[in-house]
């Protein structure tokens, strides 16, 4: 049997923040993931008041994406280093912001969680991952389990960018080799 590497894919992150997106937290992101290439326009976070408890009221969302591709095989690794910079962010026990990372590729967008549910699968690290969206007929196509804010036209409009933005380095790097 044949194995084939894996393709590279884009590695993005849905934030959630009441303090916008500070210098300092950008430097962090950058230390370890690589050069941030795009950052999306926030907007309310108002799909839930599940975390306002612990974050406080003005929830925003925003995705950032990095410059450099990865490999899908490190997302246990990726989520497990978001979960140690959110807790470097904590104010008073509660995270001031809330790192979700995620891979794009030209099919789909994978999230990385914490909680075991019947459609996610064990990632390593005691983690799992999630198909939220698959890329079909020009669109991202949700499931039932999609969050509502990745079922909404906005958040799919900044995935598109971001998926036209992976095709770009994909043709960087597919020139450079």
């Amino acid at each position: 049997m044949t194995k084939r590497e894996y393709e590279k894919v884009l590695l993005f992150m849905g934030i959630l923040s009441v303090r916008g997106f500070p210098d300092a937290l950008r430097k962090r992101l950058e230390a370890e993931f690589g050069p941030v290439d795009i950052i999306t326009e926030p907007f309310p976070f108002d799909y839930t008041d599940y975390y306002v408890q612990e974050m406080g009221e003005g929830i925003e969302r925003f995705f950032v994406s990095f410059s450099t591709l990865v490999f899908p095989d490190d997302l246990a690794l990726i989520k497990e280093r978001t979960n140690s910079i959110e807790e470097e962010w904590m104010v008073d026990g509660g995270r001031s912001v809330n790192l979700d990372p995620g891979l794009l590729s030209y099919s789909s967008v994978i999230l990385a969680t914490t909680k075991n549910r019947a459609h996610r699968i064990a990632i390593g690290r005691f983690l799992y991952a999630e198909l939220t969206l698959m890329y079909q007929g020009g669109l991202f196509v949700s499931f039932p389990w999609t969050y509502a804010d990745y079922r909404s036209e906005k958040v799919e409009k900044e995935l598109l960018r971001l998926r036209d933005r992976y095709k770009e380095l994909r043709k960087l790097a597919e020139n450079r080799a």
